[in-house]
């Protein structure tokens, strides 16, 4: 057994008992630490195949963003663990279901991509005098510049229009700071010199 090997069983055995341990935990916030734990074990398996970019990918958007909003959506929230157990143990079945169709579903694509009734072509091959993240930046912004700017623009604007739904108007008084009063102020329209007579006072 070599130590690529080891490697892979190593990180194989973390993510597996890590992904039990997700969906087992009684604490929530145990449950997303756990989940952090394993993407970042299959972040390991990506670098293992050759797959740099994956495994970047992996960590900056799942565990960088996801995960810690997770944590922080879990903090800030009361969540009640009991509600939610009894909300899955009521629709236990049902996730038995789910869970036996999609194992079923992807055996047998298993199955059917072992029998090969399909002719394999590459596109783009992986060329092997540069590093695989160059040649996926060499293809993104070449071959397929026009979609990535596309899908930006998509994305642009489905984050604007989640603003503009989201966005309600103040109907509360806000004081709010005049920059233009503030920038034309002087001794004349903001000091009064007032003199008082002895034991008087002020009148407001």
């Amino acid at each position: 057994m070599t130590f690529i090997e080891i490697l892979f069983y190593f990180f194989s055995f973390i993510l597996v008992a890590s992904s039990l341990v997700v969906i087992s935990a009684r604490n929530t916030v145990h449950a997303v630490m756990f989940l952090v734990l394993a993407f970042l074990n299959a972040a390991a398996l990506f670098v293992l195949l050759g797959a740099e970019f994956l495994a970047m990918l992996l960590i900056v958007v799942y565990v960088g963003a996801i995960a810690v909003l997770f944590l922080f959506v879990v903090m800030m929230l009361d969540v009640d663990s009991s509600k939610i157990k009894a909300q899955f143990n009521r629709h236990l079945p049902i996730f038995i279901l789910v869970a036996v169709v999609m194992f079923a579903e992807i055996f047998l694509v298993i199955k059917v991509s072992t029998i090969k009734y399909y002719d394999t072509k590459i596109l783009f091959p992986t060329p092997h005098d540069m590093h695989n993240i160059n040649a996926i930046g060499n293809v993104l912004y070449t071959d397929f510049l026009l979609p990535f700017q596309l899908s930006g623009a998509i994305l642009f604007v489905a984050m604007i229009g989640a603003i503009v739904l989201t966005l309600r108007d103040e109907t509360r008084f806000i004081r709010k700071q005049k920059i233009s009063d503030q920038v034309f102020r002087n001794k004349a329209n903001s000091l009064e010199l007032v003199k008082v007579k002895s034991g008087e006072g002020i009148n407001e």
